[in-house]
C-alpha cells in the first residue's frame, strides 16, 4: 500500500469517527466498533498461558470468592493503558523516542530491553502451551508421537504465527486482515472456554451462579483468612491448624497481588502505541483508543478468565486431588496419583514434616526414602487432605476432570481448542511486538525487512520452549531474571507515563485540564501504586530477592545520574 492510499484511509477512518459524533452516542459506538483494533491485540496477548495458569490457581485456592479480583485488576490495567494511548496519540514523537529525549535515556532503553527479554522467553511456555494441547486434547492422534508429534505439533504453530505475521507487513489490508485474525482468535478462546462452562451449567448441578455472581462483590477479607470451604478440615488439624491456614493465607496473598501487579506486562505497554501508530491514529482518535481497550480487551479477558475460574473452583476447591489420599475406585482399585501433583503433595507434607523434626533428623530422613514415605503417611488426614487440596492442577487436568461432566467433545475438542487459539494469538503478538522494539532499538520505521527480522526473534526461541521449558533448571535460569527485570520495570514504565502526562514540554496544550487532569492522575498514581507494590512484594517472596532489589537500586540510581547530567531537550511537536 502507498503512503497516499494509506493517508487516504486514514482520513477515511476520521471522517467516519467526526461524523459518528455529531450523530450522537449510538453512531458513534457503531464508528468506534467498526474500526477498533490494537484493544483485541492487547487482549490475544494478555490472553495466554499465564492467564490460564492463573485463573485456574486463583479457582483451586479461593473458589468463587475471587471473582473481582482479575477484573479489578484489569481495570487498574486499563487505565494505564488509556494514559499510555493518550500521550502516544498527541505527539507525533514515537514513545520510545519521547522518552530517551524529553524523560530519560536510561527509562526509555530499560523499557525497551525488559520487553525484548519478555518476548523472547514468554513464547517458549505457549509453544508449551500449544504443543501439549495439541498432543493430548485436540489431535493426539495426529500429533500424539513423543518425538515426531512433538516436532508435527512445534511445526504447525510455527506455520500458522508466521504466515498471520506475514500479513501484517503487508500495509492497511494486511493490518486490517491480522486484526481480524487475531478477533477470531480473541473470540474462539472466549467462546469455547465460555461453551465448557455453559455446558457445565446445563447438564450438572455443580455451578451455584449466587455464589459465583457474589464472588465479583470485593472482599478483602482473604488477604487474612482461608477460604471458607477450608475451615472443617483445619478445624481437624489439630496444633499444625495454623501453620496450615498460614500457608494457604501466604498463597491467597501473593495470587492476589501477582494479579494486580501483572494484569499489564511490560511488552503490552510497547505494543499499544505503536500498534495505533501503524494504523495511521493521532489526536482525533483518543476516544476511539479507550473505547478499543475497553471492548477489545477487558470484556474478552473477564469472560475468559472468569470461565477458567469458575471451571476450576467447581472441581478442584478444597477437593483433595485424587488418588493422593489412597482412595478406591468403583471397581475397588486404588485410583493412580499423577506423578507431577504426588510430587507437589510430598513437598508440601515434607515442608510440614520439617518444622516438626530437628534439623539434624530431618537431614537423616531425606536419605531413607522409605522412612520418610513413612512419616509423611503417619501424619493425620486432615493434614494430609489440606496438601492434597493445595496442589496445582494443570489445564490438562482440569479437561480430564471435566469429562464426565461436559462430555469427551466438549472438555477435550472444545477445551484443547481454545487452548491452542491462546497459545497462537499470544505467540503471534510476542513476535509482532518484538518487531516493532528491534526496529526502535535500531532507529528505523517498524516496517520492511528489519520488522520482519524483530518479528521472527522470538519465533526461534518459542520453537525451542517445548523441549527445555519441562527442564525445571534451565526454566528458572530463563524465567527467574526475566520476570525479575520485568517486575523491576513496569512500575517505572507505568511512572514514566504518569510524568509524560504531566509533561508540558511532551503535551503541550494537549495536557488534560481540570477535573480530568484530578482523575487521570488518581487513577494513574493508584495503578502505578498498586504496580510498585505488587513488585516489591514479588520480588521480596523470590529466592533472589537481594539481586531483584539490587538491579531495581541500580536502574533508579543510573536514571537519576543521568537526568542530572544530560542537557535540556526542545517540546515535542503536536501530532
Amino acid at each position: 500500500m502507498t503512503d497516499e492510499t494509506a493517508n487516504s484511509r486514514i482520513e477515511q477512518d476520521r471522517q467516519l469517527i467526526l461524523d459518528a459524533k455529531a450523530k450522537g452516542t449510538g453512531a458513534k459506538i457503531m464508528a468506534y466498533t467498526k474500526l477498533s483494533g490494537p484493544g483485541w491485540l492487547q487482549s490475544a496477548i494478555t490472553l495466554g498461558g499465564g492467564s490460564l495458569a492463573g485463573g485456574l490457581y486463583l479457582g483451586i485456592l479461593s473458589g468463587y470468592h475471587l471473582m473481582w479480583l482479575q477484573p479489578v485488576a484489569m481495570i487498574m490495567g486499563v487505565i494505564m493503558l488509556s494514559a499510555i494511548g493518550y500521550v502516544a496519540l498527541s505527539t507525533k514523537e514515537r514513545p520510545f523516542a519521547a522518552i530517551n529525549t524529553h524523560i530519560n535515556p536510561v527509562l526509555g532503553w530499560g523499557w525497551a530491553i525488559a520487553t525484548l527479554m519478555a518476548n523472547l522467553v514468554w513464547i517458549m511456555p505457549q509453544y508449551a502451551l500449544g504443543t501439549a494441547a495439541l498432543q493430548q486434547n485436540l489431535a493426539p492422534e495426529l500429533f500424539g508421537d513423543p518425538k515426531n508429534g512433538l516436532i508435527s505439533a512445534v511445526a504447525v504453530l510455527f506455520v500458522i504465527s508466521a504466515i498471520v505475521i506475514w500479513f501484517y507487513d503487508s500495509g492497511g489490508w494486511g493490518i486490517k486482515l491480522f486484526e481480524a485474525i487475531l478477533k477470531i482468535l480473541v473470540g474462539i478462546v472466549v467462546l469455547c472456554f465460555f461453551g465448557v462452562v455453559l455446558k457445565m451449567s446445563i447438564s450438572t448441578n455443580d455451578l451455584d451462579w449466587g455464589k459465583i455472581l457474589a464472588g465479583y462483590i470485593p472482599n478483602f477479607s482473604l488477604f487474612a483468612n482461608p477460604s471458607p470451604e477450608f475451615s472443617e478440615v483445619l478445624s481437624q488439624a489439630g496444633g499444625y491448624a495454623e501453620y496450615w491456614k498460614n500457608l494457604i493465607v501466604g498463597n491467597q496473598q501473593k495470587v492476589m497481588i501477582t494479579a494486580a501487579a501483572t494484569a499489564v506486562g511490560i511488552n503490552m505497554t510497547f505494543l499499544l502505541p505503536y500498534s495505533m501508530r501503524a494504523k495511521g491514529w493521532d489526536k482525533d482518535f483518543r476516544g476511539l483508543a479507550m473505547f478499543d481497550l475497553a471492548t477489545g480487551l477487558f470484556i474478552p479477558f473477564v469472560l475468559a478468565t472468569s470461565c477458567v475460574v469458575i471451571a476450576a473452583a467447581s472441581q478442584f476447591h478444597a477437593k483433595p486431588a485424587a488418588g493422593l489420599l489412597g482412595e478406591k475406585n468403583a471397581e475397588g482399585q486404588v485410583v493412580k496419583a499423577d506423578p507431577g501433583l504426588l510430587g507437589q503433595y510430598n513437598k508440601l507434607l515434607d515442608a510440614r514434616i520439617k518444622t516438626e523434626v530437628p534439623a539434624a533428623e530431618w537431614d537423616e530422613l531425606s536419605k531413607d526414602s522409605t522412612a520418610l514415605e513413612q512419616k509423611r503417611a503417619d501424619l493425620p488426614l486432615p493434614e494430609r487432605k489440606l496438601a492434597a487440596m493445595l496442589v496445582n492442577r494443570d489445564a490438562f487436568q482440569l479437561a480430564a476432570a471435566l469429562k464426565p461432566l461436559a462430555g469427551a467433545t466438549v472438555s477435550q475438542v472444545v477445551f484443547g481448542l481454545g487452548v491452542v487459539a491462546m497459545a497462537i494469538s499470544t505467540i503471534i503478538i510476542l513476535m509482532l511486538i518484538n518487531g516493532f522494539v528491534f526496529c526502535e532499538m535500531l532507529g528505523v520505521e517498524p516496517r520492511g525487512t528489519f520488522h520482519r527480522i524483530g518479528c521472527f526473534m522470538p519465533a526461534l526461541t518459542g520453537i525451542a520452549g517445548p523441549f527445555i521449558w519441562g527442564d525445571s533448571n534451565a526454566k528458572a535460569w530463563l524465567a527467574v531474571p526475566t520476570s525479575m527485570f520485568g517486575m523491576v520495570l513496569l512500575p517505572i514504565a507505568y511512572a514514566t507515563f504518569f510524568f509524560m502526562m504531566n509533561s508540558p514540554k511532551i503535551l503541550g496544550d494537549r495536557i488534560p485540564t481540570g477535573g480530568k487532569r484530578v482523575a487521570w492522575n488518581l487513577a494513574m498514581g493508584i495503578s502505578t501504586l498498586l504496580a510498585t507494590f505488587g513488585c516489591v512484594w514479588s520480588i521480596k517472596s523470590t529466592p533472589f530477592a537481594t539481586y531483584g532489589f539490587v538491579a531495581l537500586g541500580v536502574f533508579i540510581g543510573l536514571a537519576i545520574i543521568v537526568h542530572f547530567t544530560r542537557g535540556k531537550s526542545d517540546p515535542a511537536p503536536p501530532a
